[in-house]
């Protein structure tokens, strides 16, 4: 049985993947710092699926801690979630994004090299597209232009495991490109419960919706779509953790190779179409404002996820009414 060491396990996207890792099998080694997470989503994480996950509390720019890790278990394969993730956040605070997003992985990856751990799948971002100018966007698009700190720092690490598969290709490398995953488990337990004021649409939707705040902020009307709000490819949640079950056997069947892989569902939905489809599903209205646009954000930006269908066997399952109504089903459980 496979041993995975998960970096940000109990954050929105690494508890839903140790829920898919664990229910296929596989033990998983837990790190932590609960910058942007919160400490009761282990024990529901092991509440769903009635197995248990060996954790660790600290954080990834700590060498000793990632030692201990690789010294007290046998690790086979990193899945690295460990990164600060807000667009508008990244611009307010360059540096506090770069040092997390950027000399993290450098550091787990020396200490990977040292203990000759060679699997990696790495949590990118479709924001290393920058401004696309083809749609929809496949993995030969070019990257770089990226518009903010956040995606800049995305890129970065791309071009690290980049020059570290060049130097060694016996490295067994994935590179997802995560579009917009929004949604929750159906139980109801783990989903997006982000500190503060949200900085992504589905959150801060559903904190209007259960009334915590009193008005949805839209962030422009004026970009070059069919209803002037942003567009953007967004994802179940549960759709983007398996994927990474099938990036596992993707590795697993590699002698080493550094794949890259879109991960969307190749629609682009506008602000307003998120809206209505939260109102229709859930039968509420939301209050919002059209405010000024936020630096850093684009027009449209939506995936072509072929190569994922064609080299994983991945494809969603999840539609839009889907996101929205799981999305909602989670807040009104832990209110």
């Amino acid at each position: 049985m496979m041993n995975v060491l998960v970096t940000g396990c109990c954050g929105y996207i690494g508890s839903h993947t140790c829920v898919e890792l664990l229910e296929n099998n596989y033990n998983v080694i837990g790190l932590d710092n609960f910058s942007n997470s919160k400490r009761d989503v282990l024990g529901k994480i092991e509440n769903i699926v009635n197995k248990k996950i060996k954790f660790y509390e600290g954080d990834m720019l700590d060498k000793d801690i990632l030692n201990k890790i690789f010294l007290e278990n046998k690790i086979d394969l990193v899945v690295d979630f460990a990164a600060y993730k807000s667009v508008g956040d990244s611009v307010a605070k360059p540096i506090d994004y770069y040092v997390n997003n950027v000399s993290s992985v450098l550091t787990l990856l020396q200490v990977m090299k040292e203990y000759n751990v060679k699997n990696l799948i790495f949590s990118s971002s479709a924001t290393v597209y920058g401004n696309p100018s083809v749609l929809p966007i496949t993995e030969e698009c070019e990257v770089g232009g990226t518009t903010n700190p956040y995606g800049t720092s995305k890129l970065y690490v791309e071009g690290i495991l980049k020059d570290l598969y060049a130097s060694d290709n016996s490295w067994n490398i994935i590179i997802f490109r995560y579009f917009n995953p929004i949604g929750a488990h159906k139980s109801g337990l783990i989903g997006e419960e982000p500190n503060g004021i949200p900085a992504n649409l589905m959150p801060y939707i559903c904190k209007v919706a259960t009334g915590e705040l009193e008005c949805l902020r839209v962030f422009g009307d004026d970009y070059n779509t069919k209803d002037g709000t942003g567009v953007r490819d967004y994802i179940h949640i549960m759709d983007l953790a398996r994927a990474h079950i099938n990036g596992i056997e993707k590795l697993k069947n590699s002698n080493g190779g550094l794949f890259i892989y879109n991960l969307g569902t190749g629609k682009g939905y506008s602000v307003m179409d998120i809206i209505h489809t939260f109102e229709k599903v859930n039968g509420l209205t939301i209050k919002y404002k059209v405010v000024e646009r936020r630096s850093g954000d684009i027009d449209s930006c939506y995936a072509d996820a072929s190569k994922a269908l064609k080299d994983l066997k991945w494809s969603t399952q999840y539609d839009l009414a889907d996101m929205c109504r799981d999305a909602y089903d989670y807040v009104n459980k832990i209110k």
